[in-house]
């Protein structure tokens, strides 16, 4: 693993138990999944790479668009296409998008931690780092990295 991936997980890892607020991406204070996506971004690279529009929890069932994956593809590399899940294993440091339900657009994000482990922003429980077992592999929807950088 590259030493920049290495320093992503590490930062990510700083903002474990930081509480879930919706819409929010304060390290300590609180965050959503996109939340710490962009929290880190701004650790990593300084400014977030655009404005976004604020959202309500439904924003997938409403407006029917691939707003998270379509914003992963303008500024994150993408991996290789993951059409019903991953069958290649996930890279430490990666950003993972999901589809929480089969035919739903991708609506949630996590930092991989490790071969089977990511760390997410969970309703009720904030950031916490989980093992990816089945049910979250079944759902993945796309896999990215953040460009390379010193940090």
């Amino acid at each position: 693993m590259s030493l920049f991936k290495t320093e992503i997980v590490r930062r990510a890892r700083g903002w474990i138990g930081t509480p879930y607020h919706h819409q929010a991406s304060l390290r300590g204070v609180g965050c959503d999944c996109l939340g710490l996506v962009r929290g880190l971004w701004r650790e990593i690279y300084g400014d977030e790479p655009e404005a976004f529009e604020p959202y309500t929890p439904d924003w997938g069932e409403v407006a029917r668009e691939e707003t998270l994956l379509s914003a992963a593809r303008r500024h994150l590399v993408m991996g290789d296409p993951v059409p019903g899940g991953y069958s290649t294993p996930l890279v430490t440091g990666d950003v993972v998008v999901f589809r929480m339900r089969t035919g739903a657009i991708a609506k949630h994000a996590a930092i991989v931690s490790g071969p089977t482990s990511m760390i997410h922003a969970q309703e009720q429980y904030g950031v916490v780092e989980v093992p990816v077992g089945a049910w979250w592999q079944r759902r993945v929807a796309g896999l990215f990295s953040f460009p390379e950088h010193r940090i």
